[in-house]
């Protein structure tokens, strides 16, 4: 008998999300939202609710020994779980911490981690709560849950966003992934022979956005004291096409990007180039940048485009519109996302 297959790349990590949850609902009235979103959101029974979120990072597929310190491992693990809370407006309390671990690495090693794991966590105000602690034939995995609270009607999700509202995006794009190039090719030439040392002179910025990312936990405050409150709002951690693509799903928009207003910076721009890469490509698909995305109603324009922090760089439009990316010469192409793929050979 032949059972039928499907390849699980065919239908890529969000397909597989969307298969395997389709069917599943919430019992509970104090879950307030469950699976589709950055966090989940719970009623704490007063003015406030807390949020949920979880995230792995498996040796060989998130991270690379090779060239990752674990010391920024640590501090890397925690920051992408609070960016998730800062994507829902809300403000990271505590985590969980579980780690999978083979007998190749040392105590020393897992002090290391754990030190980078520690100053995340006093840098974000986070209390380590609890965790677990196994072995692994398969290198080193690590499994934050974090959780954090915001009050009820600050809460964002992605799911808000209305024609016409603009979009916006905190910092800059593009420079983890240029990061990433940097660090692979110094990796390759390594290989090829142990005694040249890395070239990594010049790229501290982009280094930085990809080893040691920052969460915008900052964000959340300045739009507190703005008075803004997002319509949507998602953290980018697949490259900005794909974060828009899920903001525009889940609210049931269209969505108008300008190339000429994506914000970039210089050393990405370069290193880019170098590398014989379109800096705006690399800004849209390169992930890992960990800014906040977010639509806001169009009279706090002012509010926003004065603040340095913050780049508009498109508006939604009626779902029927479409998505589009615009171009330098006002052509438009349907936007799509071209980053990392998981379960491709």
């Amino acid at each position: 008998m032949n059972e039928k297959r499907t390849e699980l790349a065919d239908l890529g990590e969000f397909g597989l999300i969307d298969h395997l949850t389709k069917d599943i609902q919430t019992i509970h009235p104090e879950t307030l939202r469950g699976i589709g979103d950055d966090a989940a959101v719970i009623d704490l029974g007063n003015e406030d609710c807390q949020v949920v979120s979880t995230d792995l990072l498996i040796e060989g597929v998130h991270f690379d020994l090779t060239y990752m310190p674990l010391k920024h491992l640590g501090y890397k693990s925690v920051a992408i779980n609070v960016s998730d809370v800062c994507a829902m407006n809300a403000i990271p309390k505590q985590i969980t911490v579980s780690i999978a671990v083979s007998n190749r690495f040392s105590l020393e090693a897992l002090e290391e981690l754990y030190a980078g794991i520690k100053a995340a966590c006093a840098e974000y105000k986070v209390d380590i709560i609890g965790g677990d602690t196994t072995s692994s034939q398969s290198g080193l995995m690590i499994s934050i849950t974090i959780l954090g609270v915001a009050a009820k009607e600050k809460v964002c999700y992605r799911s808000g966003a209305k024609e016409y509202d603009l979009l916006v995006v905190s910092g800059d794009l593009g420079g983890a992934y240029m990061g990433l190039q940097v660090l692979e090719r110094e990796k390759e030439v390594f290989k090829a022979n142990p005694n040249i040392q890395p070239d990594l002179d010049g790229h501290d910025y982009i280094l930085q956005r990809q080893l040691k990312p920052n969460a915008r936990l900052d964000v959340v405050g300045i739009l507190k004291e703005l008075g803004v409150q997002p319509t949507s709002m998602i953290d980018i951690s697949d490259g900005l096409a794909s974060e828009i693509l899920h903001l525009c799903k889940a609210s049931n928009v269209g969505c108008h990007l300008y190339d000429e207003k994506l914000p970039i910076d210089a050393k990405t721009s370069m290193v880019a180039i170098d590398f014989n890469l379109d800096p705006s490509m690399c800004a849209l698909n390169g992930g890992e940048d960990y800014e906040l995305l977010f639509t806001i109603d169009q009279k706090d324009v002012d509010l926003i485009a004065s603040n340095p922090n913050f780049t508009l760089i498109g508006h939604m439009t009626n779902a029927a519109d479409g998505i589009y990316f615009i171009d330098k010469t006002g052509s438009a192409h349907t936007l799509r996302a071209q980053g990392f793929k998981h379960f491709e050979s």
